[in-house]
């Protein structure tokens, strides 16, 4: 009887191996590859040169729409700041003692924002805008420091052609190891 449970027993665990080392994608036994679609999903990055900017466009004018309703409650109803930052103003006070860090007067690269917006915003549902709304607000922020007229309309290329204020301000990094 020993023997039958021992042997029993044995065929279960070598099954048991078998069976997990065929599904194991890990030495711990857990996960799966990812599928091309969950890939998709999540290579959203844009470049600072506009790279990967998705089709579609957004105006100000539909930007004002929906920063009223799912950006102002942070930032002010014109991008003054409130419980998020301020997004709006600031131009030419970066190198005072003072300066006033806004889209309009530190960021060096429009397509970043569209990036930042899409990924992050609104903070209780971030990646829930739709692209077109994200371009929208985009330009919408553009226009509010005075970067892109009010009837101005963004795109993949009109976004990346805006050449924003505080660009030629940073400084590169030297150091050998680092990729430029």
């Amino acid at each position: 009887m020993r023997w039958r449970e021992t042997c029993g027993v044995a065929v279960a665990i070598a099954l048991g191996a078998f069976a997990s080392g065929a599904q194991a994608q890990s030495p711990y036994g857990i996960g799966r590859p990812a599928t091309a679609a969950e890939i998709a999903g999540w290579n959203i990055d844009v470049g600072r040169d506009g790279r990967n900017l998705p089709q579609g466009g957004g105006s100000v004018s539909h930007g004002r729409e929906v920063f009223a309703q799912q950006c102002a409650s942070c930032h002010g109803d014109k991008g003054e700041g409130g419980l998020g930052d301020r997004l709006a103003g600031g131009q030419g006070t970066i190198a005072t003692a003072k300066p006033i860090r806004t889209v309009g007067s530190y960021w060096p690269y429009a397509p970043t924002l569209f990036d930042y917006i899409r990924r992050a915003m609104p903070q209780n549902a971030p990646q829930s805008l739709s692209d077109e709304d994200v371009y929208a607000v985009s330009a919408y922020i553009l226009n509010l420091n005075g970067l892109v007229g009010a009837d101005a309309t963004l795109n993949a290329k009109s976004l990346s052609a805006v050449k924003m204020p505080n660009r030629d301000s940073f400084v590169g990094d030297a150091r050998p190891d680092v990729k430029k």
